[in-house]
């Protein structure tokens, strides 16, 4: 079995320019989430470099006694990663060529990530505003802009859509191989081409989700105030 995809560093370097655009939006609003997506990127591309060598090395090699530490090292490292975000638990950029046979699923899967990065940003600020509405009046009354009475929840909000993405690209290789990685390499791909092909979908993945949660909110909040910087009266929440 082969496979026909070779990516090269200059593919992958263009995917993280939808990152970059992400970060300048993030920096200009000073949301504050530029921070975790520098260090997921560098993360993840350190990481996702290191395991290709090492897949490369049990695959020359054919050892199972390499392939059960390598699932072990995995299991361990997803362990202390899901330890450190349950503290409080006792114990506890045109990487492609333009056809279809690329953009569709690929525009797929980043329209559908975004959308959903989106969703979940707006819900959070939509209910955050309305349980610190009085806090929001108040600061509004002390001569605060309307985006500034707001800005600790856009953040919270912001955070609230990108983080689980972060978190993944921040990991990935170490506890888990991502999908399409393991599909080329099933396939017959080298490994430095699976890791290669799979950092340009994280960065560009990565970028869109960022980007679509920031310009949501970003235009989002404003409807929460009149011309005057007055909050408006929100609507009830509704039912599912």
């Amino acid at each position: 079995m082969s496979t026909s995809i070779h990516v090269t560093l200059g593919e992958v370097a263009a995917a993280l320019g939808l990152v970059a655009v992400a970060l300048a939006v993030s920096l200009w609003q000073r949301s504050g989430v530029e921070g975790d997506i520098g260090v997921a990127v560098a993360r993840s591309f350190v990481q996702l470099t290191a395991i290709g060598y090492v897949v490369k090395l049990v695959f020359d090699t054919d050892s199972l006694a390499l392939v059960v530490a390598l699932i072990s090292a995995m299991a361990l490292m997803g362990a202390f990663t899901a330890r450190g975000r349950a503290r409080r638990v006792p114990g506890a950029f045109w990487p492609f060529p333009a056809t279809p046979r690329y953009l569709v699923p690929v525009g797929g899967m980043i329209i559908g990530n975004a959308m959903t990065s989106a969703a979940v940003a707006l819900n959070r600020l939509g209910d955050d505003v309305a349980a610190a509405a009085r806090e929001i009046e108040a600061t509004l009354a002390l001569g605060a802009t309307a985006s500034l009475a707001v800005r600790p929840l856009v953040r919270r909000s912001l955070r609230s859509a990108v983080i689980p993405l972060v978190d993944q690209t921040k990991t990935t290789g170490l506890i888990a191989f991502p999908g399409t990685m393991v599909g080329m390499l099933l396939a017959g791909a080298a490994p430095v081409d699976a890791v290669r092909l799979q950092l340009v979908l994280l960065y560009v993945l990565l970028g869109g989700v960022s980007l679509a949660a920031l310009v949501a909110v970003m235009l989002a909040h404003r409807s929460f105030f009149t011309p005057a910087h007055q909050l408006r009266e929100l609507p009830e929440r509704a039912e599912l």
